[in-house]
């Protein structure tokens, strides 16, 4: 793969990219609440949901971030709003209030699960303070967004809705140097099977699972990598991140918020506790 063949940060998001589906639910007056909403994959899909005509209540540490959103959801003209709810997913308090300020721009149907962080270190040497981050971040934040969410949901005349979390190809198999972030994926597998055995069929759970994006989290996390294994940064995109898949490129953030779209949408009424494993090939086939 030669230098200029491979691009590192995602193309300008642009109207055609975004997939728009019709929806009863699909309007101003549905919240879907978007964690992670300042950057990456988060951003992509609250622009996305917008993009469908949704109320997206952005959820995110990152004020500058959230704001950022909102302004590439302008620029996109999209007939949905974006609020920026700016929140700690460390702290309970926080999260609760998140979503009650989601419930107070309208009714609250869809959560999206994508807020996630990483730390690469061997397990012997994993940093407790750091495993902990990333747990609260990646599975206590979403089980209480849940937690909190469902009642929303149920408060409905027809109790539609849907939890959508962010697993990743690291919720199927392991890797070594993840072991927060392979235990937080799987984790949110669990997770969505729980909401959909408690949902009764109209409030469903589900996960996404995908390879590598090109997002901060991935393009911040190669010279960790490198550092670890012993290898250069090329290499570690090359070998470690595109060696295993079929499809021999990163997605976009557009192409994980479109699979959020798909999910919420009357189109994935039968995904209901299963996962859409989008990966290029990585976990299914092999040489």
């Amino acid at each position: 793969m030669a230098d200029d063949d491979f691009e590192l940060e995602p193309p300008e998001l642009t109207e055609d990219d975004v997939l728009v589906l019709e929806d009863p639910h699909f309007t101003g007056d549905t919240v879907a609440i978007v964690t992670g909403a300042g950057s990456g994959i988060g951003r992509a899909t609250a622009v996305a949901l917008a993009a469908n005509g949704l109320t997206v209540a952005g959820v995110d540490v990152d004020e500058e971030g959230l704001a950022e959103t909102s302004a590439e959801a302008t620029d996109l003209d999209v007939p949905g709003e974006h609020v920026e709810v700016p929140a700690d997913l460390t702290e309970g308090a926080e999260i609760e209030a998140a979503v009650e300020v989601a419930a107070s721009h309208g009714t609250v149907r869809y959560l999206a699960n994508i807020a996630g962080m990483q730390h690469i270190s061997p397990l012997a040497e994993f940093p407790v303070e750091k495993y902990d981050l990333l747990t609260d971040v990646m599975v206590r934040a979403p089980f209480l967004l849940s937690k909190h969410v469902v009642p929303h949901v149920e408060a409905t005349d027809d109790g539609v809705g849907a939890v959508g979390n962010m697993s990743s190809v690291h919720g199927h198999y392991a890797t070594k140097d993840k072991a927060a972030y392979i235990t937080s994926k799987f984790a949110l597998r669990g997770l969505s099977q729980a909401i959909a055995a408690e949902g009764e069929g109209s409030l469903r759970g589900f996960s996404v699972s995908v390879g590598y994006v090109k997002t901060p989290l991935v393009v911040d996390q190669i010279p960790d990598t490198a550092r670890e294994r012993g290898i250069s940064e090329r290499e570690v995109v090359e070998d470690v991140m595109l060696g295993q898949a079929r499809t021999k490129e990163m997605m976009e953030p557009v192409e994980v918020a479109n699979l959020f779209t798909l999910g919420f949408s009357r189109h994935g009424r039968h995904l209901n506790g299963g996962d859409l494993l989008w990966d290029g090939g990585y976990t299914l086939t092999y040489e």
